[in-house]
């Protein structure tokens, strides 16, 4: 059971109980039909921002998106087959809270990041990707820096605090990643992803599909980020390897249960020839091909999380996550730890204001901002 909860922590929370991958119905309770129309991400940031950087093999470019003129920076790094669009709906609402700014970064092979060598997902090539680019954006001196990771982005922030890639860092927040329950729940990660859809008929789909299965709880993060998740595929989707598709078989919402099941038919060959006429989406990341980079990603991870010297905050969807070198640094006040019920995985995403309010509460606490006039805390 324990091993069931935490298998989202490469990628998103399992699909919850009474939703079967294949294309079988998922029938949600009585309600207003939802919008799942793509939103923009210039509703939420301010600017988006192609940043180079020399490597070995050439230039890598890195895409940031980007809000607020002054404070610290809040360096946002995603988990596993997101993108820096998970941040949207956070970002927005931290900026009214505190002064600060946001950088909101697509890692390697993620999101809109083009980089010669995508393959290489390592922790060490990922964290030296974080400090080049903060060294791209502001020099030799760059401003007070505040790192905040979740999942995967989450152990690539400990590995960038812990090898000293961002020398002005000013505090770090972990979104719901540890190490104990991350290495107990890779076993059974290859398992989790073969469940997932692999197509996708249209965007509005997979917003669909990642709010209705549990990916993310908040419909209006699942219209902005979810296009960061997904691309339009180059393949033709008569292709016979292109299978598993959830086209077909989400019920919407207000469909009365008599005829739902002749409707859905109905629907279903419908979906077929439109996914046969027109493009579809597939996931963006093959996160299945990265498993050699795992082990690397969570092994040492509490140790190395403890041993950073900045403040740390810790923000966990339970308390079922902690293992046992965070529990004993937690009981020694070695950082500050806050459990938001109620969330899935991606807690930032389900609870973008909470997860405002406790890293705002923690900045002010430590007198690296303030909270903007008029704010009521």
């Amino acid at each position: 059971m324990e091993k069931q909860l935490h298998l989202n922590l490469l990628a998103s929370r399992p699909p919850m109980a009474g939703f079967q991958s294949g294309g079988s119905k998922m029938k949600m309770g009585p309600g207003r039909k939802r919008d799942f129309t793509p939103l923009l991400w210039s509703q939420y940031f301010e600017t988006i921002e192609d940043v180079e950087v020399e490597n070995e093999n050439g230039k890598d470019i890195f895409r940031l998106y980007c809000s607020g003129s002054s404070g610290p920076v809040l360096l946002l790094l995603h988990g596993g087959g997101h993108s820096a669009l998970s941040w949207a709906v956070f970002t927005a609402v931290i900026c009214s809270r505190i002064h600060c700014r946001v950088v909101a970064m697509d890692l390697r092979a993620h999101g809109d990041t083009k980089v010669r060598n995508p393959e290489d997902l390592s922790a060490d090539t990922m964290a030296k990707d974080v400090g080049k680019v903060v060294e791209a954006l502001y020099g030799e001196s760059p401003p007070p820096i505040m790192m905040i990771g979740h999942s995967m982005g989450g152990a690539i922030a400990v590995h960038t605090a812990s090898a000293n890639r961002v020398p002005s860092l000013l505090g770090l927040c972990v979104i719901d990643v540890v190490e104990g329950t991350a290495m107990d729940a890779l076993n059974s990660m290859q398992n989790f992803l073969r469940s997932r859809p692999k197509t996708f008929k249209s965007l509005e789909n997979a917003i669909e599909w990642s709010v209705k299965s549990g990916q993310i709880r908040n419909v209006e993060s699942a219209r902005v980020s979810m296009g960061g998740q997904v691309k339009k595929s180059e393949e033709s989707a008569c292709d016979p390897s292109v299978s598993n598709s959830i086209g077909e078989g989400i019920m919407e919402e207000e469909e009365e249960e008599e005829g739902a099941e002749e409707s859905n038919k109905k629907r279903m060959k419908e979906d077929d020839q439109e996914v046969k006429k027109e493009s579809f989406y597939t996931w963006r990341v093959e996160l299945s091909k990265t498993e050699k980079y795992w082990d690397g990603w969570f092994r040492g991870l509490s140790a190395l999380f403890l041993s950073c010297s900045v403040p740390k905050l810790l923000l966990l969807a339970g308390v079922d996550r902690l293992d046992k070198d965070l529990t004993i640094g937690q009981m020694q006040g070695k950082f500050q730890m806050q459990v938001l019920p109620q969330c899935g995985h991606a807690v930032h995403e389900d609870a973008p204001e909470k997860v405002a309010d406790a890293l705002a509460a923690f900045m002010v606490r430590h007198k690296f901002t303030e909270f903007k006039e008029g704010y009521l805390c």
